[in-house]
């Protein structure tokens, strides 16, 4: 088994739910295995409240959480990823951001919970369903033999667990 550390990226437009919420999971799930970050092409500035009682309501991290530009991790003190993940929900016609480069990336649609309408309850219901659906995908991830996986199999693997729902 590797012992390597792999540097993880979530993508998404504001990075204020999606992105934040994968991050967070993953830094909890991935047991110190991977390091997970997340970025937004058009951030929102600050990660939207339901995004974190939801987290704190399910014992996962919050220290540290902001929302922040993509451009923090273009620069050549960036820290250099493995892989990253768009999580935009294409269904609701939103452009992804495009990363170029070498990691192994994939889309894992989630649907945004900041745009779910009703009350409040109904509105933390979606939130906690994009946290379902971030947590499936990430453990499906960490199950992988990432080191013993040619690039163009693990692009493939990647691109099947964005399949499971979510967007």
């Amino acid at each position: 088994m590797s012992d390597k550390v792999y540097n993880v990226l979530f993508l998404c437009n504001h990075n204020a739910a999606r992105s934040i919420i994968a991050e967070s999971v993953l830094t909890k799930e991935g047991k110190g295995r991977f390091r997970a970050f997340s970025a937004g092409s058009h951030p929102a500035g600050q990660v939207h409240p339901m995004t974190l009682d939801m987290l704190r309501a399910y014992h996962y991290p919050t220290e540290g959480l902001r929302s922040k530009s993509w451009d923090e991790f273009a620069g050549p003190d960036a820290p250099v990823m493995d892989f990253i993940f768009t999580v935009c929900d294409d269904a609701a016609g939103e452009v992804c951001p495009v990363w170029p480069g070498q990691p192994v990336s994939a889309h894992w649609g989630i649907a945004d919970p900041i745009l779910a309408e009703g009350t409040e309850l109904e509105r933390e219901m979606v939130f906690i369903e994009a946290l379902r659906y971030a947590k499936a995908h990430i453990d499906l991830f960490r199950e992988l033999p990432v080191a013993s996986l040619d690039a163009a199999s693990l692009h493939a693997r990647l691109e099947e667990i964005g399949q499971i729902g979510g967007a």
